[in-house]
């Protein structure tokens, strides 16, 4: 098992913080933040080029950028969501460019209580895994119905996160607040999907 799956570049992989050699890929940060002013959608619609507005469908203006690659759900409140970055730091960044854009519009918009509210990772085990023993033997924790989806959905409890499972092998782990615990869920689960290793006929 020598094999190094998922890595940035090929620096080695701190064994002492994952000893699988597997380190899960971030794939989007979620974060909120708190503009503390009250906005008009209409008029950010209209005056911002990147934006749309959708009333009937939604009740806030859907904002992007380019760099870093993020959506933005900004609503009436001021309250606003941030999507799609790849890391903690690029989060914050685009978050802090959305309140630029809408300080430019006009408005005094701040940037309060900023927050990571959820880390999606996803990583490759690189051999195959036996959902249905998986899904028998951690009845508590799994739900697998292969007709409704094709994953087994683990709910870890410590930490609280929720892993998807694949057959493949490839693994989604979504819930986290900061990215130790992604890292730590996945090394919980390591040794549990070693276990339950298809082997191929």
């Amino acid at each position: 098992m020598a094999e190094q799956g998922g890595l940035e570049g090929s620096q080695p992989v701190d064994l002492s913080k994952h000893p699988s050699g597997i380190v899960p890929t971030l794939q989007n940060i979620v974060s909120t933040v708190n503009l503390d002013c009250k906005l008009d959608l209409k008029q950010i619609a209209l005056q911002a080029r990147n934006a749309e507005y959708n009333p009937k469908r939604f009740a806030a203006v859907i904002m992007r950028i380019r760099e870093p690659k993020t959506t933005a759900l900004i609503f009436a409140s001021g309250k606003m969501v941030c999507t799609g970055a790849k890391s903690e730091q690029q989060s914050k960044l685009a978050a802090r460019k959305y309140a630029r854009i809408i300080q430019k519009l006009g408005f005094p918009a701040k940037f309060k209580d900023f927050k990571i509210q959820n880390i999606v990772g996803s990583c490759d085990v690189k051999f195959p895994i036996r959902l249905e023993g998986l899904a028998y033997s951690h009845g508590a924790f799994s739900s697998y119905e292969p007709e409704l989806f094709p994953g087994l959905i683990y709910r870890m409890k410590q930490p609280k996160i929720v892993l998807l499972i694949f057959v493949s092998g490839k693994i989604v782990i979504t819930g986290a607040k900061v990215r130790d615990e992604t890292y730590t869920a996945f090394e919980n689960i390591y040794p549990v999907l070693t276990e339950f290793r298809k082997v191929q006929q």
